[in-house]
């Protein structure tokens, strides 16, 4: 592997850690413990602009982690393994095969999650509230796969 792909490796593998951080920073500050989101919830934390703003924070910050991980960090350390890189699917069914994620059908779940709360944030509380329940129970295996890529990365790749 070249220097060039090390030094990107290297890179994306601590965009993931500062992503994880600050996802799990926002996970902990907007959900109560032990509730469920309701679209009364929601309602309540549009109308409270700092509430709203840590809502704001935690969509962004699931999307972001979840778009790195899957469309830039996955792709690169297949390369690293000497894998093929190809469409979206493909590249989760290997990553699962390897372990590195739990299921690639979870993973879609994660990603229509994350549309769901990106388009449908103004439209429906409802259908947000329920985005952002799925998503609060989705966060640990989101970090916990973060964790895990990060780790094959710097063990691969001797960072």
């Amino acid at each position: 592997m070249n220097g060039d792909a090390t030094e990107r490796l290297g890179f994306l593998a601590n965009v993931v850690e500062k992503e994880s951080e600050h996802l799990a920073f926002t996970f902990k500050r907007l959900f109560p413990e032990g509730q469920t989101v309701t679209s009364g919830m929601v309602t309540n934390w549009v109308a409270d602009p700092e509430v709203a703003e840590r809502m704001d924070a935690f969509v962004a910050r699931f999307s972001r982690l979840q778009d790195t991980l899957g469309d830039k960090l996955l792709p690169a350390l297949l390369r690293l393994t000497g894998e093929h890189v190809g469409p979206a699917v493909d590249n989760l069914n290997r990553a699962e095969k390897f372990d590195w994620i739990d299921s690639a059908e979870d993973w879609m779940i994660y990603r229509q999650l994350r549309n769901q709360m990106v388009n449908e944030y103004i439209e429906d509380y409802a259908v947000l509230a329920d985005s952002l329940e799925a998503g609060r129970h989705y966060v640990p295996q989101l970090l916990a796969i973060a964790d895990r890529l990060v780790g094959e990365v710097r063990e691969r790749a001797g960072l």
